[in-house]
C-alpha cells in the first residue's frame, strides 16, 4: 500500500499473441473476469514478456469469426479470457461464444443465438464487450446477454445451455423489468454490450441503449440495474437508478420529471469488493445527451457512482459527479478498487476515470472523497427551456489527466498562417473550460460549443491499476465536438432541442445497430480515429 500514481496519455493499443503453456496455468496468469478481477484493476502480476524481449513476439495463432453472423464484423471491442487453459470469447456479427484450446487455437465449441427481429432492433449490436464465468466444484458456467437482451448461461466444458437457469437456460432481460418497455419486447431498444459481474453466486446485469445524440423519445426506457442468481437465474434486486416516487432522490427530478425521462444507466463494467459486500456502479446519463429541458434539477443518480449492498441492493452512498449532465459526459469506465495511503492513513479507496478527464477518488467505505472537490460555479447557458446547474463538483487531486477545454491559446500555432487560420474557424463557434454548456447553433455563429468530446478524457476502455507500485493508468483521448442545439423536426423526436447545426438539415445520429440486415449496405469514409483499447 503507497500513495496513488497516476500516468495519463493516450495508451498504444497492441496485440500479440504469445505462445501458451499446454499444461493448466497457474491461476495467478488466468484472466478469468472482463477486468481480471472484481476490483477492476486489470492487472496480473506477469514478467515473461518484458522489454528485452517485446521485439521477438510472434503471432502463435489467429482464430477468424467473419462466419459467426450474416457479415463479417467490423467493431471488435471484446476482452476473452482464459481459465483453465481455454479462452472464452464473445464473436461475430451475431455475438456467439467460442471456446478455444489456449495454446493452438482450436475451436473447442460455439453456441450462437439467432433472435431475429428482436435482435435487429437491438440498440447494441455485433459481438460486445465480454463475457464472464463462475464456477464452483466440478461446475463450470459462462454466461453472456445476447445481442436481444438475454441472459444465457452455459456450460463452460459443452457449450449447451444450463438446464434448472431461467427457461431452458436463458433469462429473458426484458422482462421483469419494474417497467414497460416501449413499444413492445421484440422492438424495444434496451440491451446490454458489457460483460455481466459476477460475485460469489449473485451475476449483475447493467443496461444499455442506442447509440447517438437524438432519441426519439425524452421517456426512454429507464437503466434499471438487476442481480439475479447465477445458478437458478432468479432475480435477487433491482436498483432504480431513476427513483420511484417515495425513493430518495426522487425529488431532485422536479416536476415529476422522473416520470418522463429515461436512460440513466449503468452500461460500462460494474466492480465489487466482496469483503464491504458492495457493487459499485457507474451511472451514466438521463435522456437525453445535450438537452435536459424536459428534466429540470439535478436528477439523482444521473452521472453518480453509487455503492449498492452486493446482497440486497439497496444504496449505501453516493456521489453525483456531474449535476445535471448536458455534454454526454456519461460515466463510461469501470471503478477503480484500490487500497492507497495519504498523509500516513490507510484507505480503501475507489477511482472513477471520465470522460471529463478527471479522476474522482472516494474512501469506498463511506463514499467521501479522498481529496476536496469543491463545488464551483459553472457558467450557465441560453436554450430556452434549458435547466442549468450552478455549480459542479471539481477535483482538487489529481489534477486533470485530459484537456477538458477549449481556449484560442489551445489552437494550432506551427506557424502565424496556421494559427490565424484556426482562429478565423474558431470564431464560428463558442469556447470554454469544461462545464460550458452547449449553444442554439446560430448562423453565421455561433455554429455550437467547441468543447472535448464524448470520446473523453476517458471513455469505455477507461484504466488500469498496478498494487505493487501504486500507480494507475488511465486512457486519455483529446478529441473535439461541437454540441449544439437546433430546434427539432416534426415527428424526429418529442424533444423541444435536438443536435444539428443551423442551415443544415437534421439527421437522426444512430449507432451501430443500424444496417444490422444482410441486403443494407452502406459505404463509409475512412476517417482516423482515436485509439480505444484499454490498458491492462
Amino acid at each position: 500500500m503507497g500513495p496513488l500514481r497516476i500516468l495519463g496519455g493516450a495508451l498504444a493499443a497492441l496485440a500479440l499473441t504469445a505462445a501458451a503453456q499446454a499444461q493448466t496455468p497457474a491461476k495467478d496468469v488466468e484472466w478469468p473476469s472482463y477486468t481480471a478481477d472484481l476490483a477492476g484493476s486489470r492487472y496480473r502480476p506477469l514478467d515473461q514478456i518484458n522489454a528485452s524481449n517485446f521485439k521477438d513476439l510472434e503471432v502463435a495463432w489467429r482464430f477468424k469469426t467473419d462466419a459467426i453472423g450474416n457479415r463479417p464484423e467490423f467493431k471488435l471491442e471484446g476482452t476473452p479470457l482464459m481459465v483453465g487453459g481455454v479462452v472464452y470469447a464473445t464473436a461475430g456479427s451475431r455475438r456467439g461464444v467460442v471456446a478455444l484450446d489456449a495454446a493452438t487455437g482450436e475451436l473447442l465449441w460455439m453456441h450462437s443465438e439467432h433472435e431475429g427481429a428482436r435482435a435487429g432492433a437491438s440498440p447494441r449490436q455485433l459481438s460486445g464487450r465480454g463475457l464472464s464465468y463462475w464456477s464452483h466444484g466440478d461446475q463450470q458456467r459462462v454466461l453472456y446477454v445476447t445481442t436481444g437482451y438475454r441472459l444465457i448461461s452455459l456450460d463452460a466444458k459443452t457449450g449447451q445451455p444450463v438446464e434448472g437457469f431461467g427457461t431452458a437456460g436463458v433469462v429473458d432481460l426484458k422482462q421483469d423489468f419494474d417497467q414497460e418497455i416501449w413499444p413492445d419486447l421484440v422492438n424495444g431498444e434496451a440491451g446490454y454490450h458489457a460483460a455481466p459481474v459476477i460475485a460469489g453466486d449473485t451475476i449483475i446485469i447493467g443496461t444499455a441503449f442506442r447509440e447517438g445524440f437524438t432519441p426519439a423519445r425524452k421517456a426512454n426506457t429507464k437503466g434499471y440495474v438487476r442481480a439475479y442468481d447465477v445458478r437458478t437465474g432468479k432475480r435477487l434486486w433491482t436498483f432504480h437508478t431513476i427513483p420511484k416516487k417515495g425513493e430518495f432522490g426522487y425529488d431532485t427530478w422536479l416536476n415529476g420529471s422522473a416520470e418522463t425521462t429515461g436512460n440513466t444507466a449503468v452500461w460500462t463494467q460494474i466492480t465489487v469488493d466482496e469483503g464491504l459486500n458492495t457493487a459499485y456502479l457507474a451511472v451514466e446519463s438521463p435522456t437525453s445527451d445535450f438537452y435536459g429541458g424536459h428534466r429540470h434539477g439535478n436528477g439523482l443518480y444521473g452521472n453518480s457512482l453509487v455503492a449498492v449492498d452486493l446482497t440486497t441492493g439497496q444504496r449505501k452512498w453516493h456521489f453525483q459527479v456531474i449535476h445535471h449532465e448536458i455534454w454526454d459526459y456519461d460515466n463510461s469506465s469501470a471503478p477503480l478498487l484500490m487500497d492507497i495511503k495519504v498523509k500516513g492513513k490507510a484507505i480503501k479507496a475507489v477511482a472513477l476515470p471520465s470522460k471529463q478527464g478527471f479522476l474522482y477518488v472516494f474512501d469506498r467505505v463511506t463514499g467521501k472523497p479522498v481529496w476536496p472537490m469543491p463545488e464551483t460555479k459553472v457558467p450557465a447557458g441560453d436554450v430556452p427551456g434549458e435547466w442549468y446547474a450552478p455549480t459542479q463538483p471539481i477535483p482538487s487531486k489529481p489534477v486533470a489527466y485530459a484537456r477538458n477545454g477549449v481556449a484560442e491559446s489551445d489552437l494550432i500555432d506551427f506557424t502565424p498562417a496556421l494559427h490565424a487560420k484556426a482562429l478565423a474557424l474558431a470564431k464560428n463557434y463558442k469556447l470554454g473550460p469544461v462545464y460550458t454548456p452547449p449553444v442554439v447553433s446560430q448562423q453565421p455563429g455561433p455554429l455550437g460549443l467547441l468543447s472535448y468530446s464524448a470520446q473523453g478524457g476517458t471513455n469505455w476502455p477507461g484504466g488500469s491499476f498496478d498494487p505493487e507500485t501504486h500507480t494507475a493508468y488511465i486512457y486519455a483521448c483529446n478529441a473535439c465536438l461541437g454540441p449544439m442545439a437546433c430546434s427539432r423536426r416534426q415527428r424526429m423526436s418529442d424533444l423541444s432541442w435536438v443536435v444539428g447545426v443551423a442551415g443544415l438539415p437534421v439527421v437522426m445520429i444512430k449507432g451501430p445497430g443500424d444496417g444490422v440486415g444482410p441486403t443494407r449496405r452502406r459505404r463509409r469514409k475512412r476517417r482516423p480515429r482515436p485509439m480505444r483499447g484499454p490498458a491492462v
